[in-house]
């Protein structure tokens, strides 16, 4: 049952990342799964040395074992699209198409993983290479979960700063208006709905250092992280929630709870 006293809420964007430390996507809306991420989240990274990562018998891996942000700041600079049809990654540099690949090819992913090699070869710790799992997605967490950003929660670390945030610095996938501040804390362990699926949120995301990078920029610009502990008492921004029911969601959808 709806909570009645809840602030009335409405999501506002939907992000999903195809290919772990680069650009976000924008959708109008998608379908959620149970038990599943958002579709195509994460659902390629890109090895930064030998991992032992295991494509037939996949499993999670802490994210330092490929290109991110927390470390590689300069993948800010680069502008990627996903064309999910033919599973081709295709990278803007500069403002000019620097290359493209089918990740589904041997060749197209030998060209993704030429440009790394050429991009950034004092960060690498081996060869780059594409890694892909089969329901498998390189998320921060073992967990498949949909990440929840509540944006009053960004304007406040935005006051704390300073400065005016990008919600992308958080990299979520859903992005809710209506919120107080923080009040997505206060929904642990509840369900909520949206659109046509049913959401049970099941942890805070803890912050780190990817937060400090301006993602227009590729600036290491902010000390995010630092400034939640300070202010807040904790290195907390948005939430973890599974797909308990599937359903179409869609930007514009009111979000009850």
């Amino acid at each position: 049952m709806p909570d009645l006293f809840a602030a009335p809420a409405r999501l506002e964007a939907i992000y999903r990342y195809p290919v772990k430390g680069l650009s976000p996507q924008a959708l109008e809306r998608t379908t959620l799964a149970v038990g599943a991420t958002l579709p195509a989240d994460r659902l390629y990274a890109i090895e930064n040395g030998p991992s032992g990562f295991d494509a037939a018998a996949p499993k999670y891996f802490p994210k330092q074992r490929f290109l991110m942000l927390m470390r590689n700041e300069r993948l800010a600079t680069l502008k990627t699209d996903y064309i999910e049809d033919s599973h081709t990654l295709v990278i803007m540099q500069d403002g000019s198409e620097a290359v493209r690949g089918d990740l589904r090819t041997p060749d197209g992913r030998l060209a993704i993983e030429t440009f790394f090699a050429a991009f950034m070869p004092g960060e690498l710790r081996g060869p780059p290479k594409v890694l892909v799992g089969q329901n498998h997605s390189f998320s921060d967490v073992a967990k498949k979960v949909v990440s929840i950003i509540n944006l009053a929660s960004v304007e406040a670390v935005g006051t704390a700063t300073g400065s005016a945030l990008n919600p992308l610095r958080f990299r979520g996938n859903l992005h809710v208006s209506g919120w107080p501040a923080w009040h997505e804390f206060d929904l642990l362990g509840r369900e909520i709905e949206i659109g046509g699926a049913r959401l049970k949120v099941v942890s805070r995301i803890v912050r780190c250092a990817a937060t400090d990078v301006d993602p227009d920029t590729g600036l290491r610009d902010l000390k995010i992280p630092k400034t939640l502990l300070q202010t807040f008492g904790h290195a907390d921004c948005g939430v973890y929630a599974e797909v308990v029911a599937g359903g179409t969601i869609a930007v514009g959808d009111t979000i009850t709870a």
